[in-house]
């Protein structure tokens, strides 16, 4: 039984063939293509749950790839670089990417890389008959809460998580902000609000946000990478540019220099 699609754009015949080869011995449906534009119109027409994009591609960079499939599609993304720049990783990321793999790889590493990302949840904002927007939060936040109030209720981390007019609910996956449902975000940025709003005024450094995203990603102790710490950083900046916060002036995601971040002070409701 085919354990879902994936899309490889890669523009080495003999490396798409690698890649191709490994995920089908897996159990993935695999769709590859060597150009970029190519494999943007194949994300589009096949709905995979994976997309392994090469930086290097002979029409648009990786880059580019990343950010067309993000304007339409949730897939995941797993970006293959030969290049152990940090920039490249961070820009990579910015673009809308979830991980990525360094030249060489294992073949075991590149099917962890998957599996790994497939265990995240998300919500397809591409599957008409499952999105953000059908699903009732208010009604599913009463339900919880009725049943951590029933007879013999154990007391368990609140489902909801909220600061300064920002609900986070874990088991949809959903942010709303001011009361209004707020998408675009990636799972790893959803991975990091959550340890975020989980910390409250807690100071997090980025080592310890970036342990709690491996975690949250399923990654194994032991598997650190030198650019986890700056990649923190690439994802903070991108959480307060979608959700409109301000480092200035924070309204959630608060700064402490030197130490590392935290939710920035309730607000003093106004009489």
């Amino acid at each position: 039984m085919e354990r879902g699609k994936v899309v490889v754009v890669e523009d080495d015949p003999d490396l798409q063939v690698v890649v191709g080869g490994i995920l089908k011995e897996a159990g993935f449906g695999i769709h590859a293509f060597g150009h970029g534009q190519a494999g943007v119109a194949a994300v589009d027409r096949h709905k995979p749950e994976v997309v392994v994009v090469d930086l290097g591609l002979p029409d648009i960079d990786g880059f580019e790839v990343t950010r067309r499939i993000r304007a339409f599609s949730n897939a995941y993304i797993l970006i293959l670089t030969a290049s152990s720049s940090e920039m490249d990783t961070i820009l990579a990321l910015e673009a809308g990417a979830d991980d990525y793999l360094t030249k060489p790889f294992r073949a075991r590493e590149l099917r962890y890389r998957v599996e790994a990302l497939l265990r995240r949840p998300r919500l397809r904002t591409d599957t008409p008959h499952l999105t953000v927007s059908s699903l009732d939060v208010s009604s599913l936040d009463m339900q919880d809460d009725n049943a951590a109030n029933g007879p013999g209720a154990v007391e368990t981390q609140p489902v909801v998580l909220e600061h300064n007019g920002l609900k986070l609910h874990p088991p949809t996956r959903t942010v709303r902000k001011d009361g209004v449902e707020h998408q675009g975000l990636t799972a790893s940025e959803f991975d990091l609000l959550h340890a975020l709003l989980a910390g409250g005024r807690a100071i997090q450094s980025r080592e310890e946000l970036a342990q709690a995203l491996r975690a949250a990603q399923g990654v194994p102790e032991g598997s650190e990478r030198a650019a986890d710490e700056q990649v923190i950083q690439v994802h903070i900046a991108n959480l307060r540019r979608k959700l409109g916060d301000s480092a200035a002036n924070p309204r959630w995601v608060e700064t402490v220099h030197g130490f590392g971040y935290r939710m920035a002070a309730p607000e003093i409701p106004e009489d």
